[in-house]
């Protein structure tokens, strides 16, 4: 009797001990990825990510040129480079493909531009298209790891589409950079950026 009993008790155990609650666990990480974080949270954690792949993992030239035999002109686009950013620009899962269809219409419209002699790009001189500042911040200078503590403010939302301004925090003196990204199968994208303006980039 005593034994039926141990044998009972010890059947009951075992699956009690090396039960794990995998399914639970799993359940809460779904939870939290899609229940977890504000739309202004993801938007914030977007934009740093973002700026943190920028500055540590993008290829650093954009719009990059070639030059002439001579060595003095630039002539062309260079579409090997072109075209390798545009590639991690889609990797990256950041932007949105409008973003990317402007980022490459503005390249191609540069490319014709020297070719034909539109504009006159010379070696050692300010490229004649975008501004004097980087594109990406319309800065020319910034604080190192700024992504860290990237804020955005002035946040409108409306039909998955999100338009705000960023600011860093570390400079009293910053950017007030505009922003707005898309809400594409439940993530959010960035779609426009203000220093990537296609008519008034290629102005000539």
């Amino acid at each position: 009797m005593k034994f039926s009993t141990i044998f009972f008790l010890s059947f009951i155990f075992v699956p009690l001990v090396s039960f794990k609650p995998m399914e639970v666990k799993t359940l809460k990480k779904n939870k939290t990825s899609v229940y977890f974080l504000t739309d202004k949270q993801e938007l914030e954690t977007l934009i740093r990510k973002t700026y943190e792949w920028i500055e540590t993992k993008k290829t650093k030239v954009d719009f990059d040129v070639v030059e002439n035999k001579k060595g003095d002109k630039y002539v062309a686009l260079n579409v090997k480079t072109h075209n390798k950013i545009l590639a991690e620009l889609k990797n990256s899962n950041f932007f949105t493909q409008q973003f990317i269809d402007n980022y490459n219409k503005i390249a191609l419209k540069i490319g014709e531009n020297l070719k034909t002699n539109k504009i006159e790009y010379f070696v050692g001189e300010l490229p004649p298209y975008g501004s004097d500042s980087n594109p990406w911040c319309d800065c020319q200078d910034n604080p190192e790891s700024y992504w860290k503590t990237l804020k955005i403010n002035d946040l409108k939302i409306q039909n998955n589409k999100a338009t705000f301004y960023w600011t860093w925090t570390e400079w009293k003196e910053t950017p007030t950079y505009k922003v707005t990204a898309v809400k594409e199968n439940g993530i959010w994208r960035i779609a426009v950026l203000d220093g990537f303006d296609y008519k008034s980039f290629t102005k000539i």
